[in-house]
């Protein structure tokens, strides 16, 4: 299930605050800032840095 417009407008990285990129294939909320990749279950975004993937930056 997708996450609506209205959800992605409001959510931000909870370390940084920073933006969230949105990948709707990988089902993934990602912060660049942080380097962190957090996982979307079931529809409902999963913020919590302990839970997320950090990302290598190439």
């Amino acid at each position: 299930m997708p996450l609506s417009d209205d959800l992605l407008a409001i959510l931000v990285c909870p370390q940084c605050r920073g933006d969230l990129n949105y990948d709707r294939d990988a089902d993934t909320l990602t912060c660049e800032a942080c380097a962190l990749r957090y996982p979307v279950v079931d529809g409902v975004p999963v913020m919590l840095p302990e839970e997320a993937e950090k990302i290598e930056r190439g």
